[in-house]
């Protein structure tokens, strides 16, 4: 009699063997850290450019109401606003809206949108302004004194 022995291949390995847990691990959590960092960054560009319009927008605020109140252009030359002025709530516009005032109401509106927010204006001779606002930009960089940014602007009146 022959004895054959059954011989019975061995069925594939099934699961999962720990180094490979591990390595699927590490790649999610290389993933997440990639992808806070991305939301991070992300924060930093919307306020960044957030900050970038305000400015932009005040600037040509002042174009605009140079432009409303070209007989007063005097009033408006060598406007400069170098930092806060005890500037906190609202800007509102009061009844008045002559040169004093819009210049008021438009540095307390520089002093409220921006950190740190400073402007310049120039009235030209020849009807050309130049608006300069600057503000503390601290998203990017920790030196104080570097964190500054700049819009300026060149119109004709």
């Amino acid at each position: 009699m022959s004895r054959r022995l059954s011989f019975r291949p061995r069925a594939s390995a099934a699961g999962f063997t720990l180094i490979e847990v591990m390595i699927a691990v590490l790649v999610m959590g290389v993933g997440l850290l990639a992808f806070a960092l991305l939301q991070t960054m992300n924060v930093r560009f919307t306020k960044s450019a957030q900050q970038r319009t305000v400015a932009t927008n005040l600037a040509y605020e002042i174009i605009d109401i140079m432009r409303s109140q070209r007989s007063r252009g005097s009033y408006f030359n060598g406007i400069s606003y170098d930092g806060f002025d005890g500037y906190t709530g609202p800007c509102d516009r009061d009844q008045d809206m002559g040169p004093t005032a819009s210049i008021e109401r438009w540095k307390c509106e520089v002093a409220t949108s921006l950190p740190e927010g400073q402007a310049q204006v120039q009235l030209q001779a020849d009807g050309t302004v130049d608006v300069t606002v600057r503000w503390g930009d601290s998203s990017w960089e920790t030196d104080v004194n570097k964190a500054v940014t700049a819009f300026s602007v060149r119109s004709r009146i």
